[in-house]
């Protein structure tokens, strides 16, 4: 079965949706493993309730990115579990050359703006800030820059006018929880194709 491997720092609200849609069968892959940078984060516990496997590694050196020692780790435990596709789920790391090497094209993450407007920490912040009508959000494969990857799918937010940092982010969210597992099917069911920087969905 086609296996992903989950990446994620915070709340894992994005991965708790990808559970519940392979739960509900409309999302036939399985979660290899949930690793997660942050000791006590709420991931792993989700990954714990559900019965898949998790590992906190975490990095104690820098703060935006993995040592190349750390670096290492993760991809030696994603390739021990046999992952064919890593999922950031709200990882709050810029991955460097060897571990996007080791999974070239297999990397997807997904980011609360539609880029490649507002890249970067609190997007949902910089829309409002901005003033801009509408954001939303983007599914993308990771490649070296920050959210700079091709994209995969985006979803439209109208941004209202008594909208809070708050309300907008969790409007997003929603967005998010049903654009992310989608993104992770077409890819399982070998429906994405590359072509530059351009990708399309086969039917």
């Amino acid at each position: 079965m086609f296996t992903i491997g989950i990446l994620a720092s915070g709340k894992g609200s994005n991965l708790k949706a990808i559970v519940d849609y392979i739960k509900k069968e409309k999302l036939p892959v399985k979660t290899g493993i949930v690793l997660s940078d942050k000791p006590g984060s709420p991931s792993l516990a989700i990954a714990e309730k559900e019965g898949i496997a998790y590992q906190c590694i975490p990095e104690e050196k820098y703060e935006t990115f993995l040592s190349p020692a750390t670096e290492k780790e993760y991809v030696k435990v994603l390739r021990s579990h046999d992952v064919d596709l890593v999922c950031l789920a709200g990882f709050m790391r810029v991955l460097k050359k060897n571990f996007i090497q080791s999974f070239s094209g297999k990397i997807v993450n997904i980011h609360p703006s539609l880029l490649p407007a507002f890249p970067g920490l609190a997007a949902w912040e910089q829309a409002l800030n901005y003033g801009v009508r509408f954001t939303g959000c983007t599914t993308h494969f990771v490649e070296y820059g920050v959210d700079t990857g091709p994209i995969i799918l985006q979803a439209v937010v109208p941004v209202l006018r008594e909208d809070t940092p708050e309300t907008l982010h969790k409007r997003i969210q929603e967005k998010e929880h049903f654009v992310y597992p989608l993104t992770v099917r077409l890819i399982s069911e070998g429906r994405i194709s590359i072509s530059g920087r351009k990708v399309y969905i086969i039917s």
